[in-house]
């Protein structure tokens, strides 16, 4: 259970009090947390890939993985609202997000009570990506007000702002999807 795939999955996982800590901070914490959450991205890169080419894969891995996935992303949306960088109405894209997230973890707890699974799609999988690229811009999208880089932090929150928005699309269509094939396999 304890393999290199499962290490970097925990290691997204227990980098997000940082990451959050070092956003709240701002100024130059605000750039170490943009380091970590590379950093943390990367690793849901390589923690499935290197399970597949090694041959390390685990139930522990597939399970803790959307989870690490939803905390990573569910505590940034959350931190980057509470310091009032979902600007644009990109707060109301969040919200959409956050409540399909609930949704599928209650539809997978649900479906793991009756000892099957929901799997991932492909689709899934690239709105996580657009989500994590989204909240990279919106972290960089923290610059100081009244700084020399005023104007291209504003342009950072713009593009975060608009792929948040953009990763709704695929975030609804995915959810629906699971939604409809869970109610099928409870009729069935």
């Amino acid at each position: 259970m304890i393999n290199l795939p499962n290490l970097l999955t925990l290691f997204r996982i227990l980098v997000i009090p940082v990451l959050i800590g070092c956003l709240a901070a701002g100024g130059l914490w605000a750039d170490m947390a943009f380091l970590l959450y590379v950093g943390a991205c990367v690793t849901d890169y390589l923690d499935g890939a290197l399970a597949r080419r090694q041959g390390l894969t685990s139930d522990l891995g597939r399970m803790m993985d959307p989870i690490a996935d939803k905390l990573l992303v569910g505590g940034l949306l959350l931190a980057l609202a509470g310091m009032g960088g979902l600007r644009f109405g990109s707060l109301y894209a969040a919200i959409l997000i956050m409540l399909r997230e609930i949704l599928i973890s209650g539809l997978r707890e649900y479906m793991a009570s009756r000892n099957e699974t929901i799997p991932s799609t492909r689709l899934a999988k690239w709105k996580t990506g657009m989500q994590m690229v989204a909240i990279g811009c919106l972290i960089l999208g923290q610059g100081a007000v009244g700084s020399l880089y005023d104007k291209v932090t504003w342009y950072f929150g713009v593009t975060g702002a608009v792929l948040l928005w953009l990763s709704v699309i695929p975030t609804l269509l995915t959810g629906t999807g699971y939604l409809r094939a869970t109610v099928a396999r409870m009729r069935g």
